[in-house]
């Protein structure tokens, strides 16, 4: 996968993205990442790879800044649509390499980003660092069952997998093993699919 592959493969999922990724039991999973959560008044938030907007439909705009980066001007275009009449910035960015100040939001969310962008760990890195400290970092995503590798099959298939835009063969634990002195972990809870799916919390520490 690589930035330009991306473009192409997330033009021709975006017409159909939400009948697949913001519905039944995705959208269900949608919703637990975020209960629990409750964002403070004025509270700085970043989605990373905000798709279409399907994760800012289940949250409490009220009183909150909103910024939502994605790399496909086709699928920010879908969130702009559903949103036009908010004050939520939308920018079209790579996520492993933001133009945001070090320190700037209090939150930064990341649903089925990391195992999209071409590197997890600069886009991990690059969530880290425009985070402020004691700030939370709300991931859902795919990844590998903790100290398993891909099956034979899988891994047979990771290719054409990544051809459609993601990656089943990211493993969380290495990621955070890269930035264990940056960050620590509060929730890494099972979501659907026999724990594929994710949903882990992580804040980065006040150095």
């Amino acid at each position: 996968m690589d930035n330009r592959w991306n473009e192409i493969i997330y033009k021709i999922w975006s017409p159909m993205y939400d009948s697949f990724f913001n519905s039944g039991k995705f959208l269900e999973a949608r919703k637990k990442i975020f209960q629990g959560n409750k964002f403070e008044e004025n509270n700085n938030i970043l989605f990373v790879g905000v798709g279409t907007g399907a994760d800012l439909e289940l949250i409490d705009r009220k009183d909150l800044n909103i910024t939502a980066i994605d790399y496909s001007n086709e699928m920010l275009e879908k969130a702009k649509a559903k949103f036009k009449d908010s004050s939520i910035q939308f920018l079209k960015m790579d996520a492993q390499k933001m133009s945001f100040n070090v320190n700037q939001f209090d939150v930064v969310v990341g649903s089925l980003v990391l195992t999209v962008v071409p590197d997890a760990d600069k886009c991990i890195k690059e969530m880290i660092r425009v985070l402020k400290p004691n700030g939370k970092i709300i991931i859902f995503d795919k990844f590998l069952p903790k100290e398993k590798k891909l099956s034979p099959l899988k891994k047979s298939i990771r290719p054409l997998i990544k051809l459609l835009g993601t990656d089943i063969g990211i493993s969380f634990e290495r990621l955070y093993e890269k930035n264990k002195e940056s960050v620590s972990i509060h929730e890494d809870t099972p979501i659907m699919f026999n724990g594929m799916y994710r949903k882990i919390i992580i804040s980065k520490i006040n150095s």
